[in-house]
């Protein structure tokens, strides 16, 4: 709730009275109990104020709006902070340490975090893949049949064993026809290019990089629709305690979506240079990428949940087959529409 007309005024007042240099001890006890009772009956003059929320993200694409949002002063920077990683794993790695109070991710890794013991809850669907996520190869390779014996550059995280799981079944091989090479993918380029990989797990922008090295597209994410969606999720305990700086988490991301939708040049013109794509190049990568509307995330957030209107329900088939997962997620539980609800009263003219 925004302060009274005349608080803040009152609190700079108070303070003012209470820094006054006394003429005389009986002059400093009078102002001192009269800056006292000032101050008592004043509502609650706080001078401090909260951290911002530090929400981490790596260099995905469909991450960007948020980032957008930040350039273009559409996300209140008082109230969050968004940090760009290098790769999803040191995201992972500053949320476990707790250097993070929310992040970007795909459901899948999501899931896994709650399973393994991290309190998330799920505030906004973003987006889902639909060819941003590819497997590149050495032109050596012209075939996934040819893949038996290979080694493959896969991040340490679950759309990685995701991606490398389909890949090898639409080539009919399992893991143990393969050598996995855990890398993070900034470093793949460098492995494809120095013959310590054969193969590369990656996504957008970072393949296309490796496209212009002369690697190509061997399998993405259209032969696995539905499967790789992105989220936004926030501690259980900061969407308890700072639920309004939660909801200027999500306000930011619907601001900077809109305006990256609104004139994608633009967007590019300002974003395809922190991920060294010409502006064209990266307005080609989005073609890979839909971003959920507000009122589709609300919808799933607040609805049954996306087991029962995503492809959810087969990736978590498909997890606990990998033994990545191990219990079917409690939607209820992870799930929490309230930010979004709020930010679609306040748009509305609503309840604040």
């Amino acid at each position: 709730m925004p302060p009274r007309p005349g608080v803040r005024g009152a609190c700079r007042d108070a303070s003012a009275a209470v820094a006054q240099p006394p003429l005389s001890r009986r002059t400093w006890l009078r102002r001192l109990s009269l800056s006292a009772m000032v101050i008592a009956g004043l509502p609650a003059c706080d001078f401090r104020t909260p951290p911002a929320l530090k929400i981490g993200l790596n260099s995905w694409v469909g991450y960007d709006p948020l980032v957008l949002a930040r350039e273009r002063q559409r996300l209140d920077v008082r109230r969050v902070k968004v940090i760009e990683l290098a790769s999803v794993s040191e995201t992972l790695r500053h949320l476990h340490n707790g250097l993070l109070e929310g992040a970007a991710l795909t459901l899948d890794e999501t899931l896994r975090q709650v399973e393994q013991g991290e309190d998330l809850r799920i505030v906004e669907f973003l987006s889902t893949s639909h060819g941003a996520d590819v497997v590149l190869a050495s032109p050596s390779i012209e075939r996934p049949t040819q893949l038996r014996g290979q080694r493959i550059a896969v991040e340490s995280s679950t759309v990685g064993a995701l991606m490398l799981h389909r890949l090898l079944q639409s080539a009919g091989l399992t893991l143990s026809d393969v050598l996995v090479v855990p890398l993070e993918s900034s470093q793949h380029l460098a492995a494809l290019r120095d013959g310590r990989v054969t193969v590369a797990v990656s996504h957008e922008p970072l393949a296309r990089h490796m496209r212009a090295a002369g690697f190509w597209p061997m399998f993405d994410s259209r032969q696995m629709p539905g499967e790789i969606i992105d989220v936004l999720v926030v501690r259980a305990a900061t969407l308890n305690q700072r639920p309004e700086q939660v909801q200027a988490l999500v306000a930011g991301w619907q601001r900077g979506l809109q305006e990256f939708q609104a004139d994608p040049a633009k967007a590019a013109e300002l974003l395809a240079p922190g991920v060294a794509l010409s502006e064209a190049d990266y307005q080609a990568t989005l073609s890979g990428l839909r971003f959920y509307t507000p009122g589709e995330s609300l919808g799933l957030l607040g609805g049954r949940g996306p087991a029962e209107t995503l492809q959810a329900g087969k990736l978590v088939e498909t997890l606990r087959g990998l033994r990545l997962l191990h219990h079917v997620p409690v939607w209820d539980h992870l799930l929490a529409p309230a930010p979004a609800l709020q930010v679609s009263r306040s748009a509305m003219g609503g309840a604040p």
